[in-house]
This record gives structure tokens, sequence and C-alpha cells, in this order.
């Protein structure tokens, strides 16, 4: 398994504050001004933050109660999810000027695979100046863009010079870069993986490239291969583009085993916050939803329901979460993770009265 037999040519795409950015240029009053998307109600989830908002320590899916309380003049914006995908497939335009093989992760990013492109450049960094030249001229936002020769350093280096940045992540450079990378930075490592990593002694590429393979596949069961390749650098995904997908979900480790149905409630909302974005974005909508508790003993279980019609609002995904939820309380046992699955998705209908998507 090693990238460099097949080397490729790979761009990651990211939009800057994309959401927050979008409502600035539309309104100049909210330009230079702390901007939250997203509900301002009590229990409300920010979706996306402006660069001003984000120095206050404001970021997606923070409760809006505690994003009010980190920037007091924090100005809350409803989402428009229609430009948003309007501005979205100008976006997309602009890539397939340059290639065919585009996988979108979102509205506001994409990998592209340029080894080989329709305008004949040699240079991927030639190509993700254009890109985001033309994205800038078209659109009036700022892109941020990573080249390197995988995905994995694709998407690190994106982030690496943001907003409206460009760095390139040469095959030389690869290892090397891994090395001093908080392990917190590699993707599919959240907090709870972060502390068990750190734990054992690995705090970055560095430590995580010294372990054997055996020994991250007894502490991380399937991930072990996945960390072991990409601290050496190395990441054979191929870019996939028009994804199908069958589910999308959502789910969360706590730090702290969660014990009270509602703590459960409110841990659960940035993760349906989450889910209800994808679906927005994406235009789809679901049919089953699924939660899934995993408690501090790893035991696992889930609950699913299936609706009459397509879930067509984040309330009723919410309101079907509680009445799932309610019953396994009082728990007897502390809850370590929770998670919300939507799945029979497919594409929201314009014209078509929706029906509620809660069962009988």
């Amino acid at each position: 398994m090693d990238g460099r037999l097949h080397q490729r040519k790979i761009i990651h795409v990211d939009m800057d504050a994309f959401y927050a950015s979008v409502e600035q240029r539309d309104n100049p009053e909210l330009r230079g001004k702390p901007v939250a998307v997203g509900g301002s109600r009590e229990r409300g989830v920010v979706a996306a933050a402006s660069y001003e908002a984000r120095k206050y320590g404001v970021h997606s899916a923070m409760p809006s109660v505690i994003a009010k309380r980190k920037c007091p003049d924090l100005i809350f914006v409803k989402p428009r999810f229609e430009v948003y995908r309007s501005v979205s497939l100008q976006i997309r335009a602009i890539f397939a000027e340059y290639t065919p093989i585009i996988e979108p992760l979102s509205l506001d990013e994409a990998y592209l695979d340029v080894t080989e492109n329709l305008k004949g450049i040699a240079s991927a960094t030639e190509i993700a100046g254009e890109i985001r030249a033309k994205i800038r001229a078209q659109t009036g936002l700022t892109a941020s863009a990573g080249v390197s020769y995988n995905k994995f350093l694709a998407k690190l280096a994106s982030d690496y010079r943001k907003p409206d940045g460009l760095f390139v992540i040469t095959p030389k450079m690869g290892p090397i870069f891994v090395e001093d990378l908080p392990v917190e930075k590699f993707h599919g490592v959240g907090p709870a993986t972060k502390a068990k990593m750190n734990q054992l002694g690995i705090v970055t590429g560095l430590g995580l490239r010294e372990r054997t393979l055996a020994f991250l596949q007894e502490n991380f069961g399937k991930a072990g291969p996945y960390y072991y390749w990409i601290a050496r650098g190395i990441d054979d995904r191929p870019v996939r583009a028009d994804r199908i997908r069958k589910s999308v979900g959502a789910e969360n480790t706590f730090a702290t085993d969660i014990f009270t149905f509602d703590a459960a409630r409110g841990a659960l909302q940035p993760i349906i916050e989450k889910v209800w974005r994808y679906c927005e974005e994406a235009n789809i909508r679901g049919r089953t939803l699924t939660l899934k508790v995993k408690y501090a003993d790893f035991q696992q279980i889930t609950r699913s329901r299936t609706g009459r019609g397509m879930f067509t609002s984040r309330a009723e995904i919410e309101l079907l979460s509680s009445m799932l939820l309610e019953p396994l309380f009082p728990a007897p046992k502390g809850i370590r993770l929770l998670g919300i699955t939507l799945s029979s998705l497919s594409k929201e209908q314009p014209g078509v009265e929706p029906q509620l998507g809660l069962p009988v």
C-alpha cells in the first residue's frame, strides 16, 4: 500500500467561512462584524461562524447560548441554503473546467484529481491558483486550496494558510510534514481518540509512526492501519466522483460519561445539527432515523424508526430522537457515545407537498 507507486495530483478546495462569507457579501452591514449563521434560540446551534466571530472562540456546532456568551456582539443570521447551493454550483462549474473527477464533501469543499486535466496543465499548483482566482472573480468570495499527492495531505494543506491561502505538500515534504503534526489534526482523530493516543504516549505524527501496525490495530481496531499509513504520509484513497450516499450520520464520544436524559438530549443537539445541515446542503431527506448509544462498558445498542414520509425539518428529527432516547432512562450505566443516522435517502422534490415524517 504505497501511494508513491500511483502518484496523483490532488487539490482540496475549501471555501473560507462559506455561509458567513456569503451573508457578509450580500449584506454590507455585516462586513467586518462577528456573524453566526444558525438559530439564535436558547437551544439553537451555530451552523457557521465568520472569522471575526472565530476570534472569540465561536465555531460551528456550538450551542448558540455559549456562542453569545463568548461574543456578546455576535449577530445571528438565518441560513439561506438555496443561496448557498446556488453559489456552490457556480464553484462546481469552475472545477469542471479543469477535471471531471470531483468529489464534493459539502457545499463548500471538494477534492479534485488533476493528474490528467482537461487543460493539459502540468502543474497542479498552477491549476489551484487559477481556480481560486476564478472563484473570487465570479462569486466575490475567497477559497483556500491545498495541493498534494494524496487526499489526506491535500486537506491538511488547504487548512495550513487559511483564509485565502494556497499551500503545497510535495512527495518529499509529506512524511516530514506529518512528523510534527499534533494527532488531533489527523482526520478521524476526535477528542476521545486524542485522549487515548496521549495516554499511550502518542502526541504527534512521529509518535504515531513509531508504533507498529499490530500495536495500532490492537488499540484502535479497524482504524489502526489507517493511522499507520497516514503517519507515513501515505493515503491511497482515490478521488471518487458522484458518490451515492445510502445514509448520513454523525456521532460524538464524550470526555465524561452522560447519565441523565436532559444531558443526553442536550448532547444530541450538535449531532442533529450536523446531520440536518448535510441534508440541507445536499438537498436530500431521509425516511429512517437510527439512534446509536454506546455505554461506558462499550456495550452498544441502536433504536430505529421509519416515518410515513421523509423527515422535512430539523424539528422532526429532534423530536423523534428524543422519543427514541427517553425510554433508555434512567440509564443503567454511563453513556460514552451518542449518534444519529438518517437512511432511506432521496432528493427533495420541489413542488411536492411534504408529508409529516413522524411515524404513526
